[in-house]
């Protein structure tokens, strides 16, 4: 990164960009009353509200912190209660008690959004230095995975209300064609994976590195609900034998008989719940909100009922099955821009069908460091590197997640057990 002052025509476009992200998350919560903002349903989930402050705060603190000369906070208290996990700044606010926080109101929270985004707009138009924009990229892209999160959280909440509203008002389903399920074989040998150094990325999708790999294949669309429904009928939940131990424990002290979201209906079939309410059982839908643990027993159980050696994939081999068509696959996902704001099924096609754009695919892949990795410096050192534990690698996006924040390199992440993200299943196998 430089010092030298940015060209103004660059400074014009980041402030365009700047608008239209902060734009974007005050969309996703339009509608949403004080009380829909301030709750919050479990301690991985985090209000609406707090999700709108804790952006601003990262504008304020990582940003214009480092950029104005005579900084002032905005409210000294906002640095403890919108502080997310940066030790490096100073203290937080419990995580699990975010919901507790009933003031400052979400009016006053826009004000601060406001506030900051007038002081960020002031700072672009002095043509800041390359270095310091850097750090408005960072932010932008922070912002983008919030997000996400505002929607993923916004469906837990609203599952817990026993009237099931929905987020947004009901949608027909398009027509849906029955896509069998195929294999695609890639031959592996010696690849690249990681970042190529265009554009943005986060640190932990670097260097690039190579890998090599054995032959396999990938199934060409994700599993869908109706499949899983199968699963499901036959004991899949209740059977020892297709769980890793932690996950069978996991299921035993649940109580987990079926997906997050599903709900039986009177008539002994199933429906599910999403952002835009209660809809009956799609068959040919991709099955969403699954963990790892979930993901891993269906392959056991499917390759016990083929004779198929089935596993989820490696997330090199994912990223080298995407990343030569890249652009293709983001052309044709259903991100947050299109609000269908609900997983669809693939159209008939060859190739690889729902990379990029329907649902985060878990992989086997535990989160790590590649090959010289190297955090980012000072204040944003604690964004990725220091949650590279018990976590797996998840690729390809979300009907939730913004087109613009993606690329094959991405690499999101959560712990095993977790399962109300927008997160499916992509079946994979060696080849002999």
């Amino acid at each position: 990164m430089g010092t030298q002052r940015t060209d103004p025509t660059v400074s014009e476009a980041r402030a365009l960009d700047f608008q239209r992200v902060r734009a974007a998350s005050l969309a996703l919560v339009a509608g949403l009353s004080e009380a829909d903002a301030q709750v919050q349903s479990m301690p991985d989930a985090s209000p609406a509200k707090w999700h709108l402050a804790h952006t601003t705060w990262f504008f304020e603190t990582v940003v214009l912190e480092a950029v104005e000369a005579a900084f002032v906070p905005h409210h000294p208290a906002y640095r403890v209660l919108f502080n997310s996990y940066y030790h490096g700044i100073g203290e937080q606010h419990a995580r699990a008690q975010r919901g507790l926080v009933t003031r400052p109101g979400l009016a006053d929270v826009l004000d601060y959004r406001r506030a900051v985004d007038a002081r960020v707009r002031a700072w672009l138009s002095a043509a800041p230095t390359t270095e310091t924009l850097s750090l408005l990229e960072l932010g932008l892209q922070h912002e983008q995975q919030h997000q996400e999160l505002i929607l993923t959280d916004l469906l837990h909440l609203l599952s817990c209300n026993p009237l099931l509203p929905a987020y947004r008002p009901p949608a027909a389903a398009p027509p849906r064609d029955t896509v069998p399920l195929r294999w695609l074989e890639f031959d592996g040998g010696l690849i690249q994976i990681g970042h190529a150094g265009q554009g943005f990325a986060f640190d932990n999708e670097a260097p690039r590195h190579r890998q090599w790999l054995a032959p396999f294949a990938l199934a060409n669309r994700l599993v869908s609900q109706g499949e899983w429904a199968e699963f499901v009928a036959d004991g899949g939940y209740l059977d020892p034998r297709w769980w890793l131990s932690a996950g069978w424990d996991w299921v035993q002290a649940q109580g987990i008989e079926h997906p997050l979201y599903w709900r039986p209906d009177c008539s002994s079939d199933w429906q599910v719940f999403g952002l835009r309410g209660v809809a009956p059982l799609d068959p040919q839908a991709p099955v969403a909100h699954l963990c790892l643990y979930e993901a891993d027993a269906y392959a056991r159980w499917l390759g016990a009922r083929t004779g198929l050696s089935l596993r989820l994939p490696t997330e090199a081999e994912w990223e080298h099955a995407v990343a030569g068509d890249a652009p293709a696959h983001l052309a044709a996902g259903a991100f947050v821009e299109s609000e269908t704001l609900q997983a669809l099924a693939p159209l008939p096609a060859d190739g690889l069908l729902q990379a990029m754009g329907t649902l985060w695919q878990w992989t086997s892949s535990a989160y790590a460091p590649y090959p010289g990795f190297k955090p980012w410096k000072g204040v944003v050192a604690e964004y990725n590197g220091k949650f590279m534990a018990n976590q797996y690698v998840l690729r390809g996006g979300s009907v939730a997640s913004p087109r613009s924040h993606l690329r094959a390199s991405y690499r999101n992440f959560f712990p095993a057990d977790a399962r109300w993200q927008f997160s499916g299943l992509r079946l994979a196998m060696d080849r002999d």
